[in-house]
């Protein structure tokens, strides 16, 4: 399958900044919608955030509206995820994917954890 690697995860303090990056091994990133994910302990992935292969498009899960960008760089064939006012709850790894209408063609790296805390 295809390899995608995120990366710029790390250790933050509350209303601190990170930006996350996404890439692939073998896979033109650029021929898909691409969404961040976030599992949280205890908790089940979630899609946090989606964008169209285009970049024209963007949407975003309401707890972190407002705080989060994600963007994409047709010619790195990449995808980041700028997060903003981070909060203790945004702590978890964090996974990108396809997303939206190429969901049922996903494969999932690693992740990057991110912690939040004081």
């Amino acid at each position: 399958q295809v390899q995608l690697v995120e990366s710029g995860g790390g250790l933050v303090q509350p209303g601190g900044s990170l930006r996350l990056s996404c890439s692939a091994s073998g896979f033109t990133l650029n021929w898909y919608d691409i969404g961040w994910f976030r599992q949280a302990p205890g908790q089940e992935r979630k899609e946090i955030s989606c964008i169209t292969k285009s970049g024209g498009s963007t949407v975003y899960g309401d707890s972190v509206k407002g705080r989060f960008t994600i963007s994409r760089d047709h010619a790195k064939n990449m995808v980041y995820l700028q997060m903003n006012s981070l909060k203790p709850e945004d702590t978890g790894v964090y996974y990108c994917a396809t997303c939206g209408d190429y969901s049922d063609i996903r494969s999932w790296g690693q992740g990057t954890q991110v912690t939040v805390s004081s």
